[in-house]
């Protein structure tokens, strides 16, 4: 059963407070947003993360910013258990009872199968999953926060053309769900592969409730793979390293930015061993960036985390953008509504967001927002350690770092 959730303000009759609470009483006049995410069903970890992450953001722009041209941002939240039919229902609301400025959409094959409904009613909508076939045509209302996995296929291939040592070409092999998600590695790996010479030996998916991959893992060894680049979900990463080690099998192990989440790091006491690496195109409390400083006051503020946390991260770099996105419709056309959030997203150019999240870029023909990224170490304590420098893959020279 769906569930929504209106956060609201309380006021306290007689003492002319407000006490601590997302938005006021919502109204016509608050900036409406809808999100279908994933808060019970698999992965729901993420989920709840983003979900913290935008909320903490909008409530912080309520109060602290007073809005955005003087209204207030409301967020309506709704939990689809990771299921299409749900997220699409709740699409669907968002536009006809709901009348939304803006949407925030969640897995791959949610955004995808939401997508009609998104251009039909003409509501500009930013989907949490970098699936690239997000945006495959029509991309008409729908937007990437930052490079999809496309992005992150063709910066870990340059990774391993930048750490392999010998005369030989590198072997990889693929190790990922065989859904929408887990797949959308599969072309942009095999296409890039064949571009710098990397012999691809061996792709091999899985259903996402398998709890144990050593038959995969074993076929992998067999082919020689060297390196592994996983498109999987943390809990089946740590599956993936107990069956390794049960074969004696110790690849370099890689992964997207999804890799890890707060259960990851709980679940992977003993196995993770420093032993993943990832793509992360965002800012990391080792940086000390503006936006960094700003996610941390979050922390401080709000409570809601005490530590860097990627789904977290993007929560707060998707709220990031949408205020951006009403500013500057605000500023450009005197008016916020989807249409003229639309034309504003559409006119991003360069936009800088404090070094959190790299700048996005915006147009009628892309709605990518960016396409950089850099290499990530995955510590077992649950910290990050950059590894290369930011980078646009096959265009820029990737530099290890010491």
């Amino acid at each position: 059963m769906r569930k929504a959730l209106r956060f609201l303000s309380v006021s306290v009759m007689g003492m002319g407070i407000v006490c601590g609470a997302l938005i006021t009483a919502a109204s016509a006049e608050n900036i409406k947003v809808g999100a279908a995410m994933n808060l019970t069903g698999p992965a729901s970890t993420w989920g709840q993360y983003h979900a913290k992450g935008h909320q903490d953001y909008f409530r912080y722009v309520n109060e602290v910013k007073g809005g955005v041209a003087g209204r207030q941002l409301e967020l309506i939240l709704v939990d689809t258990a990771y299921k299409v039919p749900e997220a699409v229902s709740a699409v669907r609301k968002f536009a006809q009872q709901d009348k939304v400025d803006m949407i925030a959409t969640w897995s791959a094959g949610e955004g995808l199968n939401a997508k009609p409904i998104i251009k039909r009613y003409g509501i500009p909508a930013i989907n949490y999953s970098t699936a690239w076939e997000i945006l495959e045509p029509p991309i008409d209302f729908m937007y990437l926060p930052f490079g999809s996995y496309r992005l992150d296929c063709y910066a870990i291939l340059d990774y391993v053309m930048a750490v392999h040592q010998g005369s030989e070409p590198p072997k990889v092999g693929l190790l990922t769900y065989n859904n929408a998600y887990g797949r959308s590695i599969h072309k942009p790996s095999i296409e890039y592969a064949k571009e710098k010479d990397i012999d691809l030996v061996a792709i091999e998916e899985f259903p996402p409730k398998t709890v144990d991959v050593t038959t995969e893992l074993m076929r992998l060894k067999e082919k020689g793979a060297e390196y592994v680049f996983m498109q999987i979900l943390p809990a089946a990463i740590i599956s993936a390293f107990k069956s390794a080690d049960r074969i004696n099998y110790d690849p370099v192990f890689l992964g997207t930015w999804t890799s890890t989440d707060p259960d990851f790091f709980k679940m992977g006491k003993g196995l993770i061993r420093d032993r993943l690496k990832m793509q992360f195109p965002g800012g990391l409390p080792v940086d000390g960036t503006p936006g960094v400083k700003t996610i941390m006051d979050l922390w401080d503020r709000y409570k809601t985390v005490d530590s860097f946390d990627t789904a977290y991260w993007e929560g707060v770099v998707v709220a990031m953008i949408m205020e951006r996105a009403f500013i500057r419709a605000g500023e450009k056309s005197g008016k916020i509504t989807p249409e003229t959030i639309n034309q504003a997203l559409e006119s991003f150019t360069d936009e800088e967001f404090g070094g959190l999240v790299p700048n996005v870029t915006y147009t009628k023909e892309d709605h990518g927002a960016s396409f950089t990224a850099r290499i990530v170490q995955v510590r077992e304590d649950g910290s990050y350690a950059p590894l290369t420098n930011f980078f646009v893959p096959g265009k820029e020279k990737i530099q290890i770092l010491k």
